[in-house]
């Protein structure tokens, strides 16, 4: 295998100001970037701070078609270990689902997070639908409104790891969404934000510390007076292009933000600035990566997948934020080095996506359609009751999320029953001209977990590999490749969207940079259950044998072994 290090550089300055909130931020000093490694450095300690970087929706398709225009933090890490093609490996292609893979090093089938939300037929609750990251112990959890916790993920992260090791590590986490904190921090975080309504919350009892208070009141600053358009860079102009979704079009926006328009700041690039902003503050208030023991500071940034299910990932809007998660990152990034930290940072996404069918059809992918009416899970249960008979004594006769996933069965069906509701769903979905394949729980779970490259697994290894027998549907059904399972679009809401089986929205880049190793690119297939093991080893944590489902990856150009924990 190749061996590598990553480059000491600084990205520099975008010629272009970002949309500023904090005028708080302190402005780093400007740091003059260090000369180039002329030979492989010898192998260093520990970093004092590791950053997981998580960019929703960032898929390698995007990744690919972006990265020679990016000349802030993507750029800078491009001067790493560049993994181009990273696997999410299961079929559950969702952000909690995919979070939960990055720092546990396991696939949701070991840890338990199977989707955003599923579904228990026995639950007291009237719609009996679990939230991924809710305690379902508090009463005063909803699945709407859920009491966020970690509670539903079933191993620990690396985050805990490095407190088993030491209890003097910090594991802190932020992001746009309360999932994706839950499932890179795990069970144990000492400092949690996430964005709710039109500010920064945290967990249930605890009080925001005076770097989120002042980071609020720079968000509620700018929401009071709005802000102006955002320009596009040159290289945009090929995706300004109106194209008509619904009664509506999409393909032109600028993001001019309307005050008092919350929701329009989440869905906008503004919103990865704020979650950088908010880690820039909790880097010099908790003094991340100074203290005696190493850190781990996770950072989920949200926009890329709010902007690419509000208008689809192919537009000038996507093409806007591309550039603004780069300037986010390398304000970041540019931070810690003023900071004179020792850092090693590692970057991917939860999942990738699939742009709007209705632009998909004017760029060669004809077979681009939307989900079929028959196929919403109130159409399937009218089918089969019109087949069967069988209706449910209370409730709907199926669960389900939309016309793809896991269904369920109502318990208040007669065991009889339930097996001719599962052979009639599965007989009537396996028959539909947009349905790849249709699984049951009994067979799923006959099955072995995959263990061979993500890249050559089966459709069936890839359900297998996000499925619990437990928490699992009766029935899982996969839609065909292309087929968006949105069937009406709501521009400026959801007219695309992700959670396929399939490569577009399982491959992602993995970048990994560190001062003082040289760059490399590696083109082999590699899974982002690879990311905690070799993290661990980085940090110096050994974990017993079958920790991980995944593998270290070696991440030194010479003779030593980033991978060899003494």
């Amino acid at each position: 295998m190749r061996r590598f290090s990553l480059i000491a550089a600084l990205a520099l300055a975008t010629a272009l100001t970002a949309p500023a909130l904090a005028d708080e931020v302190p402005a780093p000093a400007p740091v003059a970037a260090p000369a180039r490694a002329q030979a492989p450095a010898a192998a260093q300690p520990a970093p004092r701070l590791v950053l997981a970087i998580a960019v929703d929706q960032f898929s390698a398709d995007l990744f690919a078609q972006y990265r020679r225009h990016y000349t802030d933090g993507l750029k800078r890490l491009q001067e790493g270990a560049v993994f181009p093609s990273g696997y999410q490996s299961h079929a559950a292609t969702e952000t909690c689902p995919g979070h939960s893979t990055l720092l546990t090093g396991t696939h949701p089938a070991r840890n338990g997070i199977i989707a955003n939300n599923w579904f228990d037929p026995g639950l007291a609750r009237a719609d009996k639908r679990v939230y991924c990251s809710e305690d379902l112990t508090d009463p005063a959890s909803t699945s709407s409104n859920p009491v966020v916790s970690a509670s539903l993920l079933k191993v620990p992260t690396l985050g805990e790891w490095m407190k088993r090791a030491n209890p003097a590590s910090r594991n802190v986490a932020v992001s746009a969404k309360d999932r994706a904190v839950a499932m890179m921090g795990g069970h144990q975080l000492d400092t949690a934000y996430w964005w709710k309504g039109s500010s920064f919350v945290t967990f249930k009892g605890r009080e925001l510390s005076p770097a989120a208070v002042a980071q609020n009141a720079a968000v509620a600053k700018v929401l009071k007076s709005g802000a102006p358009a955002l320009n596009p860079r040159p290289w945009c102009g090929a995706q300004d292009r109106a194209v008509a979704v619904g009664k509506s079009a999409v393909g032109t926006g600028r993001f001019r933000l309307e005050p008092g328009k919350a929701d329009a700041f989440r869905i906008s690039p503004r919103m990865d600035h704020a979650t950088a902003e908010l880690a820039i503050r909790l880097v010099d208030e908790l003094k991340l990566g100074q203290g005696a023991a190493p850190d781990l500071l996770s950072v989920s940034l949200s926009a890329t997948d709010y902007i690419g299910h509000a208008v689809g990932n192919e537009g000038l809007e996507m093409c806007i934020q591309m550039a603004e998660v780069d300037v986010a990152i390398g304000k970041l990034l540019t931070h810690l080095d003023a900071r004179g930290i020792d850092y090693a940072v590692v970057l991917t996404a939860d999942h990738g996506g699939l742009d709007a069918p209705e632009r998909s059809n004017q760029q060669a992918l004809p077979a681009a359609v939307r989900v079929d009416d028959a196929l919403r899970p109130n159409e399937l249960a009218k089918a089969i009751t019109a087949r069967t008979g069988v209706t449910a004594a209370q409730g709907p006769l199926l669960y389900a999320d939309g016309a793809s996933g896991d269904f369920y069965v109502s318990r208040s069906v007669s065991a009889p029953d339930k097996a001719r509701v599962i052979d009639a769903l599965t007989m009537i979905a396996r028959a539909h001209p947009q349905v790849a394949a249709v699984y049951t729980n009994g067979e799923l779970a006959r099955m072995p977990v995959p263990t061979a490259n993500p890249q050559d697994w089966s459709l069936v290894d890839r359900v297998r590999a996000s499925f619990d027998p437990a928490r699992s549907g009766d029935v899982l059904i996969l839609l065909d490749r292309a087929v968006t399972p949105i069937p009406e679009p709501m521009p400026g809401a959801y007219i695309a969207t992700h959670g396929s089986a399939f490569d577009y929205d399982r491959r992602v880049p993995m970048l990994f940079w560190r001062k003082g190793l040289t760059p490399f690119e590696q083109g082999a297939p590699v899974a982002t259950v690879d990311i905690a093991p070799t993290l661990a080893a980085l940090v110096g944590i050994k974990a017993p044998a079958g920790t991980w489902d995944g593998r270290c990856l070696d991440l030194d150009g010479g003779a030593a072994d980033t991978c060899a924990v003494k």
